[in-house]
């Protein structure tokens, strides 16, 4: 690994031993702390808080810390997704991490997209699969659930199918209770098979009691 002393992120923590849930194999999830959204019911909210506890930690601290399990990560195909949070505010910090890597560790990410391209461009190459959270593809629904327009992320998922091949990305489209319905996760499927991919993950999120969620 080239020398990057002063290069460090905001880590909240490291989730070893993860399975089915974060990429091929047994998984340890890095999670950061920041995101460009504010969803209405984030899932890690915690990576919004100036209360969180967070751990700066250079690529090689970070390496030296999750290499303690490479034999899991070569015997099943697994290795290290980093989510948060936004992980893509941090793409230096990911693509020197990622050079320290052997080969056959499996590099995911589960971003929003929401980010200036630039940031996706420098971790495209060294990236094993992109876990995209669509939320929808409605911009109305879309800015009332994170607050944000969906432009930004519906460009840079066109720009990214240009450098990187379909099987490297998953689209995540969740049912929201209150903000989307069937339909409009369908429709959300149809718009991204129309631009070649075929991965998704169409699931149910589970709202909390709304006076628990304010």
């Amino acid at each position: 690994m080239s020398k990057q002393n002063n290069l460090t992120a905001p880590i909240i923590a490291c989730a070893r031993h993860r399975m089915q849930s974060d990429g091929k194999g047994i998984t340890t999830l890095v999670l950061f702390h920041g995101c460009p959204l504010r969803c209405r019911w984030c899932v890690n909210s915690f990576s919004l808080s100036c209360d969180t506890k967070t751990y700066h930690l250079t690529p090689q601290e970070l390496y030296d810390k999750i290499s303690i399990d490479n034999l899991y990560f070569l015997a099943t195909g697994g290795g290290v997704t980093f989510g948060g949070g936004e992980p893509l505010l941090y793409p230096d910090y990911i693509a020197e991490f990622t050079k320290a890597c052997p080969k056959e560790w499996n590099i995911c990410v589960e971003t929003s997209l929401s980010v200036p391209w630039e940031n996706i461009e420098k971790v495209a190459c060294c990236v094993d699969m992109f876990y995209i959270d669509c939320k929808d593809v409605d911009p109305e629904i879309y800015y009332n659930y994170t607050g944000k327009s969906n432009e930004l992320f519906l460009e840079n998922i066109k720009k990214l199918l240009q450098i990187v091949p379909s099987e490297k990305i998953t689209v995540r489209i969740p049912l929201i209770p209150q903000f989307n319905t069937t339909e409009n996760q369908q429709n959300s499927r149809a718009y991204f098979e129309n631009l070649g991919i075929t991965q998704f993950d169409l699931f149910d999120y589970f709202i909390p009691d709304e006076e628990n969620s304010q």
